[in-house]
């Protein structure tokens, strides 16, 4: 497994473990990284990720919504859900990722962490999220912005 990929996987970890359980969000991410013994530049790159994601996942989550209705986001496996959030952070907010990257990283994830038909759903839902990047782009920047403001 590629480096950024493994780091992905941790903050995938780390996600669900703050969505499902609770627990707070720096512990979490510290105790996966003691556990998988990160070099510094990937540690960075985990934080980054947990850090952008969860304090804004419940906008996050209503992009995604609007992107599979048939699927109510709280039907949506929790995996599923923590990897439409990371992909969606990384090429609407981080920037850092380009998108055709960040799809196919999240499909990789999907595979390593989610059920069967998991890739094929977060390949489709962040298919469609992808053809309205600009939108997506300009309204969570903007709000990430807000959020790092008001800290």
């Amino acid at each position: 497994m590629k480096p950024r990929t493994r780091a992905r996987g941790i903050a995938l970890q780390a996600l669900y473990e703050i969505d499902l359980v609770g627990h707070p969000m720096g512990e979490v991410v510290e105790n996966r990284l003691r556990e998988n013994n990160l070099e510094p530049r990937l540690a960075a790159f985990v934080r980054q990720i947990v850090l952008g994601v969860w304090p804004i996942h419940e906008t996050l989550d209503a992009f995604i919504a609007q992107h599979a209705p048939e699927w109510p986001l709280e039907q949506v496996a929790i995996i599923d859900r923590n990897i439409l959030r990371i992909a969606l952070w990384e090429f609407a907010i981080s920037g850092d990722t380009p998108i055709k990257v960040a799809i196919n990283e999240a499909v990789e994830l999907a595979k390593a962490y989610g059920s069967d038909s998991s890739s094929r759903f977060v390949n489709g839902v962040l298919g469609s999220l992808s053809e309205r990047q600009h939108e997506l782009q300009q309204a969570l920047r903007a709000l990430a912005e807000k959020n790092r403001m008001e800290k």
